[in-house]
């Protein structure tokens, strides 16, 4: 390990140089209370930054072992160093020093939920960061007098105010890492109660816009308060007892008035996969980890996907055991998006009727009798429903303003009226008493038939490099292919997407054609429990954690996959 006067010498040295220059001062260097790792080094001033890793000893950081003696406190603990280092990234340096990305300090930016990142590491040895530096630059020149203000001034105050226990507000860490382990505590103990979600009293639902989400303003918002009929009770080991709205397994319905809250206890039943932080509003609302949105999604590619339990004897003869499209309808779409879900694992659907294919939902009786079932190839959803849980164990909750008619397949019906929930399950049920539709869906729902992708269809080479990029966090860039996943409601973070890429990638290691794909996502996702998401891509800073369902959806959606069916050639 080199001194740090060396790295204050070779900045003067290459003062004023080409700024390739730079590529010399990659090493490690001792600054007294921590190691600084220049890891790599842009080639460029308007290039990807350069990636740096800071090391500080347990001897200088001192975390309590209580403050990561758990995997739930330690994601916890990481997350909260990441945005302590980010915050004061900004308030400690001076920003823009020339051409490019001169004088930038960045690290992964959490926002409304804490998800496990490669920014922030920590055990009993210590804690490691790993975070993006512009090297400066005058035109295409070094400048090394403002590189050595960076590492010398900057960098060692975000260090010592983000990474050593003394410094932080004890107060907000304890409650970042309480909060964290109540919401994990919270998922664990749903099933054991019946439930799929749980929606706290007192929750803040709405957001401020639809495009934030940052929680409105409290005094702008209604609390959430529970149905009495649909009240759970779960002592918490930090916050204590907590009272709120239980989903039970099944069909469940949210009904009610337009912009009295349906689409918003939704939203926040499908983000509760993930643990908010302090004051966020969602705090308590938890959902079982595989509870997956649905929606129609005109225009995606699909290869073979066994559509027919919703879909069959199309004109000409059209395949749907093996259903292909490179520009699916709506319905099509939806009933592929469900079947994938359900091949990699889902517990629980989400479906909203305003983002649903209309004779996807419903056919009801006046269609039924004016067109026959023998001449409609879609058996909508509320044919599937029961049979989908009765079957395999899936439940699913779904918005309806529209179709009374899924009264009679639902176990529990919550409606909406001024963001306040009631049970209308007994009078829904009284209603559907009356009506007259007719069943179309059989008796079972259908199989479920697994795939397995050939590796050769999975490929983001590009002559002798790989290229894999996210691109916001609703699109990859894998090879020449973009792989659109704006459908995929559930990515919040472009550091998932950017995970998700490599682990497309990654996961080519296991595409043989005999594995379904199925076990490749479990093997993708064994690996990265054990060896962490370095294993997909190392030492990189800017990887955060995702489900193996938003990993099926990107294999899904390369427009290049081939797969073949295992039990139905």
């Amino acid at each position: 390990m080199k001194e740090q006067q060396l790295l204050e010498n070779e900045l003067s040295r290459i003062d004023g140089r080409g700024y390739k220059a730079y590529k010399d001062i990659r090493g490690e260097y001792d600054f007294d209370d921590f190691t600084l790792i220049v890891d790599y080094v842009q080639g460029d001033p308007f290039a990807t930054p350069s990636k740096v890793i800071v090391h500080v000893p347990d001897e200088i950081s001192q975390f309590p072992s209580d403050t990561y003696e758990n995997k739930s406190r330690e994601v916890a603990l990481r997350d909260f160093l990441t945005r302590e280092f980010f915050r004061n990234a900004g308030k400690y340096s001076k920003g823009n020093r020339g051409t490019g990305s001169s004088g930038l300090i960045s690290i992964d930016r959490p926002g409304q939920q804490i998800l496990e990142r490669t920014s922030v590491f920590i055990n009993e040895k210590g804690v490691e960061v790993r975070f993006s530096l512009g090297l400066p630059a005058f035109g295409r020149k070094v400048a090394g007098r403002q590189a050595i203000d960076m590492f010398f001034d900057e960098i060692p105050a975000i260090v010592v105010n983000s990474l050593f226990y003394e410094n932080l507000d004890k107060n907000r860490l304890y409650d970042h890492i309480k909060t964290n382990e109540d919401a994990d505590y919270l998922r664990d103990a749903l099933l054991e109660r019946g439930l799929i979600a749980f929606v706290g009293d007192e929750a803040i639902l709405p957001r401020k816009t639809g495009i934030t989400q940052k929680p409105l303003e409290r005094e702008e918002a209604v609390p959430f308060s529970s149905a009495e009929s649909m009240k759970e009770e779960f002592e918490l080991p930090n916050y204590g007892k907590a009272s709120g709205m239980g989903i039970p397994k099944g069909v469940n319905l949210i009904v009610g008035g337009g912009y009295h809250g349906k689409s918003t206890l939704l939203n926040a039943i499908e983000l509760g996969i993930y643990n908010h932080i302090p004051g966020d509003g969602r705090e308590r609302v938890v959902s079982v980890p595989g509870s997956v949105k649905i929606r129609a999604e005109d225009g995606r590619y699909i290869e073979k996907t066994d559509i027919s339990p919703f879909i069959s004897n199309l004109p000409f003869g059209k395949d749907t055991k093996q259903f292909c499209s490179e520009n699916a309808s709506g319905s099509t779409s939806q009933a592929a998006n469900i079947i994938e879900a359900l091949e990699a694992g889902a517990e629980c659907l989400l479906i909203d009727e305003d983002t649903s294919a209309t004779n996807f939902m419903i056919r009801d009786k006046r269609m039924q009798e004016l067109i026959a079932k023998e001449k409609e190839p879609i058996t909508p959803f509320i044919d599937k429903a029961r049979e989908m849980y009765n079957d395999y164990g899936v439940s699913s909750v779904l918005v309806i303003g529209g179709s009374g008619d899924y009264f009679d397949v639902a176990d529990k019906v919550v409606g909406m009226d001024n963001y306040i929930p009631s049970d209308l399950t007994l009078k829904a049920k009284e209603i559907a008493g009356e009506t007259q539709r007719e069943k179309e869906g059989g008796e079972y729902f259908g199989r479920i038939t697994q795939r397995s992708p050939f590796s050769k269809g999975v490929d983001a080479a590009m002559g002798k490099k790989v290229k894999l990029k996210s691109q916001g966090v609703k699109a990859i860039q894998f090879g020449s292919e973009r792989i659109e996943l704006h459908s995929v409601e559930q990515l919040v973070d472009e550091s998932q997407t950017r995970a998700i890429a490599h682990a497309v990638y990654y996961a080519r290691k296991y595409m043989d054609g005999e594995r379904g794909l199925p076990d490749i996502l479990n093997k993708v996702l064994y690996d990265i429990e054990q060896s962490g998401l370095d294993v997909i891509n190392p030492r990189s800073g800017q990887l955060a954690g995702f489900r193996k369902i938003e990993l099926a959806s990107a294999i899904n959606r390369l427009r290049t996959l081939k797969v073949r069916q295992l039990d139905q050639e």
